[in-house]
């Protein structure tokens, strides 16, 4: 496992051992050389609230465009991107923040028209929850089925490596929320089941 993270990114103690690329931008030179010898990408980046309003554009589409780019010259076989429910929903409160729904859409987009073996993930709100995980349920469903809910985020670490471990997540978009109550599955399962 090879973590690329950038320059401000906090690194969680359970994974510091991992190999580690700092970033300070992710212009194509510096990603083809983190990426080279992978077989897949788990892509995690996100725009943060901020006064700047272009933050979304940069991060969550433009940046999403540069390593998928990157992927396709390093030739990896998986990507799996990490978006949000309601993705491309125009009239929604966290579009205050640069419209960062419609970005994150656009950079899906620039995914699934790369040519490379992708998954969406899009989860619910993300929350630093760590009690009680074992209890806590996903609910997986396809594309715009849920509009609200929230997840864990070391719950939509474990889908992401759920996705590229699933044959079936190719080509998908997942939505993922989680709770006490959902009945027990897996992603394999509800993507029969369910016909995402």
């Amino acid at each position: 496992v090879r973590l690329i993270v950038r320059s401000q990114s906090e690194i969680a103690d359970s994974i510091k051992g991992c190999e580690t690329f700092v970033l300070s931008n992710t212009n194509g030179i510096t990603l083809d050389y983190a990426l080279k010898g992978c077989e897949s990408l788990v892509i995690a980046t996100g725009a943060r609230p901020s006064v700047d309003l272009t933050g979304p554009a940069k991060v969550d589409c433009l940046n999403i465009q540069k390593q998928v780019e990157s992927c396709k010259r390093q030739d990896l076989k998986r990507v799996v991107l990490v978006s949000s429910l309601c993705a491309g929903k125009f009239i929604h409160p966290l579009n205050f923040f640069g419209l960062i729904l419609i970005w994150k859409r656009l950079g899906e987009k620039a995914l699934q028209r790369s040519g490379l073996n992708w998954t969406v993930i899009r989860p619910g709100g993300l929350n630093e929850n760590e009690q009680d995980l074992k209890s806590q349920k996903v609910l997986f469903s396809g594309e715009r089925t849920q509009q609200e809910g929230s997840i864990p985020r070391r719950l939509v670490a474990k889908s992401c490596i759920e996705a590229l471990k699933t044959k079936d997540s190719i080509n998908k978009i997942i939505e993922i929320t989680s709770n006490k109550e959902n009945p027990k599955t897996t992603m394999e399962k509800a993507i029969k089941t369910l016909n995402i």
